[in-house]
Formats: structure tokens, C-alpha cells, sequence
């Protein structure tokens, strides 16, 4: 049973304009930034700059009402970001769990939100459940003692609360400059990712 951010947490980002919806993916985007610029430096592959300006660009086109972006280009530059589907290994997923947000990002900017930013959430907690999961290792013995581990646990506590408070805020502020620029630094989260791991 997947995780639950909080109860009608997933009806609510249905009920979010587009744009709401797009700043809401873009601060969860941001938060999985540095599991990709770790896997970029470890593995010395894929293309941090890449997709650190791709996810400028959304902003970009968030703060810029007439913004010029050409979409497709940009989808061709962020395929080439993703990593190799060869590589199953974690840090290949955990990066291709960004990937996948931004182009979640670019969907919404050229058509309807739709499910999108379900999925952007649910790409968040899942890359968490694997984590957590594969740090406990052997000491997990059945479905249960699964969910109670990764429910109680402190990384999941605090994706919880960012998620709830990125929410909160796309749904009651403004999202003019300054709105945008908080959102932002809220999901740069001091370059410490859902994970927390930092790249730094």
C-alpha cells in the first residue's frame, strides 16, 4: 500500500489550477536536484547543468507569463539527461526519479495538468520507501513490519511536512515573484534532498 502524505492530500493536488500545479512539481523537483547531481559526480555520467536549466526554465516560465520556451527542444535536451536504462543500480533511479518529475513539469506546461502532480508526490515517496527499504536490508520480514518501518521513519515524518507545507502554500499564496522565489528556497531545502542526502 503506498504511503499517504495526509488524508484528500491527493484530491486536493487534483484540484489545483495548472499553474499551481506546476509550482507545486517544480518545489518537489527542486528537492530531488541534488540525489541526481550525487549520481552525476559518483558515476561521472549524465548532465547536471542540464537539468539544473531545465528546471530554470519552468520557473522561468512560472514567474514570466509570455515566457518563449520551445518544449520540444527542451524534452530532447532532458532525454539525453536521463540515465541509461541499462543502469538498474539506485543512484540511476534515484536520478531518473528527477527525469521523470521534469518531464511531468514539461507535460504541464504544453497540456492539461491531469494526474501529474499525484505522480510527481508519489515519485517523492517512492524513491524514500526504496531508500528506506534498502537500508534496513535483511531486517524486514514482512509487509507490515515494511509499512510501519517506512511510515514511522524520520525521512518519510519530513517529506510528509514538506509536502503538506509546499501544498498549503501554492494553494493560499500569491504566486508572484516573491511567492515563487519562497517556494523555491523551500524546495532547495539547504541542498539537502528527500533523501537527505546533499551533494555538496
Amino acid at each position: 500500500m503506498p504511503t499517504m502524505i495526509a488524508p484528500g492530500f491527493e484530491k486536493r493536488l487534483r484540484a489545483l489550477s495548472p499553474r499551481q500545479a506546476l509550482a507545486f512539481m517544480a518545489s518537489l523537483s527542486e528537492r530531488l536536484m541534488p540525489n541526481y547531481r550525487l549520481y552525476a559526480e559518483i558515476g561521472a555520467t549524465g548532465d547536471a547543468h542540464g537539468v539544473t536549466s531545465i528546471l530554470a526554465l519552468v520557473w522561468e516560465s512560472l514567474g514570466v507569463r509570455d515566457a518563449k520556451i520551445n518544449f520540444e527542444r527542451q524534452a530532447e535536451k532532458l532525454a539525453a539527461c536521463e540515465p541509461p536504462e541499462d543502469d538498474d543500480s539506485f543512484g540511476a533511479r534515484i536520478a531518473r526519479d528527477l527525469t521523470l518529475a521534469l518531464s511531468a513539469c514539461m507535460d504541464v506546461l504544453s497540456g492539461p495538468a491531469g494526474e501529474a502532480p499525484v505522480d510527481v508526490s508519489r515519485l517523492s515517496i517512492g524513491g524514500i520507501e526504496r531508500f528506506i527499504e534498502m537500508s534496513a536490508g535483511e531486517a524486514i520480514n514482512d509487509d507490515v513490519e515494511r509499512e510501519t518501518l517506512i511510515d514511522d521513519h524520520a525521512l518519510m515524518s519530513d517529506e510528509r511536512a514538506f509536502q503538506l507545507a509546499v501544498l498549503e502554500r501554492v494553494e493560499t499564496q500569491t504566486l508572484d515573484r516573491a511567492g515563487l522565489r519562497e517556494l523555491r528556497e523551500l524546495g532547495k531545502n539547504e541542498g539537502v534532498s528527500n533523501l537527505g542526502l546533499t551533494a555538496e
